[in-house]
């Protein structure tokens, strides 16, 4: 089966990332919280996530030509005042790969972790195969104790063939339920390969679903996502469209990360809406994983002029407006809302 080593190598790096995830969010200390250059919060954990994928996928994948694109470097933890961070980022990989018992890591030194880290500098493109990474998607919604993802895919010839998500705070049943989740409930990780679906297993991998986008072709009774940080994406723009344009009846669910692509791939709602502020550019890390997950469940994602997300152009999307995913049947009246949406906005201006 084409990508069937890659898939498993792919769910075994971001399986081990969430557990080193999981274990620095518990215990969230303030000296595990710093600020990069473009003063954004990154911890440990960021770090760390990206080194055990990058380690893991090297590993399992020995005689593939090895291409990370990914969202951190190691320049911060170069300098003197990053030497301890590097240190307690060294012993949470040694602790999250020895946890493999027999599998035969070695421990690694601090110079393995840098190395490790900076194999994310490719650039990604349209010729080979890339994996891409998002070590940990958003990273508030980390350091708040809310949802964060780690999200990996691999792009051969420019296009997403494989995607998984790692979502540990995301119940197992639908975000759009009531009910109380207790620990164990918890946890999830969804995985899709191209032209073979979406599925859904919990992160021990212990029990395993297909799932499928919502069905449904009424817009009043579609519930939408969007980000959670105002910052991210215009509310305001998404609830006039959601509301006013389609009378979408329920209040938008808020939730950081690409722990929206899964809960759209199984139902717990049908559209999500994101519209960047002006001037910024999205990055191929927060969307490649969550656009196969949603698209291999039956889903659809465009860009706000209808095109089909590019992946194939280096780091940065090249997307007109913004970003909308939903089922096919709701995607045309989606686009329409939308378009007349951006175009009273730009008449108003």
């Amino acid at each position: 089966m084409p990508y069937e080593k890659e898939l498993a190598a792919a769910k075994k790096a971001a399986s081990l990332a969430a557990r080193l995830c999981q274990k620095v969010q518990k215990a969230l200390l303030q000296s595990d919280v710093h600020s990069k250059s473009d003063k954004s919060p990154v911890t440990v954990a960021d770090y760390g996530s990206q080194a055990v994928v990058s380690f893991v996928l090297e590993r399992e994948l020995p005689s593939e030509p090895f291409s990370l694109v990914a969202e951190e470097d190691s320049g911060d933890l170069r300098k003197d005042s990053g030497q301890e961070t590097l240190k307690r980022i060294t012993e949470l990989v040694n602790d999250t790969l020895a946890g493999e018992g027999s599998h035969g890591f070695s421990t690694l030194t601090t110079d393995d972790v840098l190395r490790a880290i900076d194999n994310g500098k490719s650039e990604g493109g349209s010729s080979g195969r890339h994996w891409v990474l998002d070590p940990i998607d958003g990273t508030k919604g980390f350091l708040r104790g809310d949802q964060y993802a780690i999200a990996l895919a691999l792009l051969h010839e420019g296009k997403v063939v494989l995607g998984v998500l790692a979502c540990p705070n995301l119940p197992l049943t639908s975000i759009g339920s009531n009910q109380q989740h207790s620990g164990n409930e918890v946890g999830c990780l969804f995985f899709a390969k191209v032209g073979e679906g979406t599925y859904m297993q919990t992160l021990d991998g212990s029990s395993q679903t297909r799932v499928h986008v919502s069905a449904t072709e009424n817009p009043e009774e579609a519930s939408f996502f969007e980000s959670y940080e105002a910052a991210h994406s215009s509310h305001d723009l998404s609830s006039s469209i959601a509301e006013v344009k389609l009378g979408v009846k329920a209040p938008p669910v808020r939730i950081d990360s690409q722990a929206k692509y899964g809960a759209l791939s199984r139902g717990d709602g049908a559209i999500y809406l994101r519209f960047p502020h002006k001037g910024y550019r999205e990055k191929i890390w927060d969307h490649a994983a969550g656009c196969i997950v949603v698209t291999e469940a039956g889903g659809v994602a465009m860009d706000a002029a209808g095109n089909p997300l590019d992946f194939s152009k280096g780091k940065f999307l090249d997307v007109a407006s913004g970003i909308i995913v939903t089922n096919q049947k709701l995607m045309p009246l989606l686009l329409r809302a939308v378009k007349e949406s951006l175009d009273e906005r730009a008449s108003s201006l």
